[in-house]
This record gives structure tokens, C-alpha cells and sequence, in this order.
């Protein structure tokens, strides 16, 4: 049984249509078997919502609604980490 220490891996985004999907790939190249992903977006209009539909199936968590900024979508964020580690990435 892996032991490994859980990452929670916080995405950030707001119209990141052009690079979600890069992000999120990159993440999947990794190695590291204890990755959690979990996205905040700002209830975007340009695609992301369809991006993140799309990795539903690798995606711990998302939640796509209005927010006050960068600072308030992370802090919904860390109410919903379960990881002993954080990382947080932006998507624009």
C-alpha cells in the first residue's frame, strides 16, 4: 500500500480556455502517485467549464461560480484540500 503524502494541487482559474487543458496535462505527466486536483474558477464564459467537464475523471474537485478575486477562490480552495501538501497554480 502506498504511503506517500498526499498533494492537493489548487488550479485557479478564470477564462483559461487557452490553457487549461496544457496545465492539467502537465499535471497528468507526473509520477507522483498521491495527486488530488481541485479547480476554483471564476465562473468563467470563454470554455473552461467544458475543459474541466471533460477531466472530470482525474479532477478531485471543481466548483465554477462568481468569487471577490484570485485570494477568494484560493481560500474555497483550502476548505476543500484533504492533502497534507498544497501547491497552488494559477490559469491566467
Amino acid at each position: 500500500m502506498d504511503k506517500s503524502p498526499v498533494i492537493s494541487i489548487i488550479i485557479v482559474t478564470y477564462n483559461a480556455a487557452d490553457t487549461l487543458q496544457k496545465c492539467l496535462d502537465s499535471i497528468y505527466r507526473q509520477k507522483y502517485p498521491a495527486l488530488k486536483i481541485i479547480i476554483i474558477d471564476g465562473n468563467s464564459t470563454d470554455g473552461t467549464v467544458d475543459i474541466i467537464k471533460a477531466n472530470l475523471n482525474k479532477i478531485y474537485y471543481w466548483i465554477s461560480e462568481p468569487d471577490t478575486g484570485i485570494y477568494d477562490a484560493m481560500n474555497k480552495a483550502l476548505k476543500k484540500i484533504t492533502g497534507e501538501w498544497v501547491y497552488f497554480l494559477g490559469g491566467r
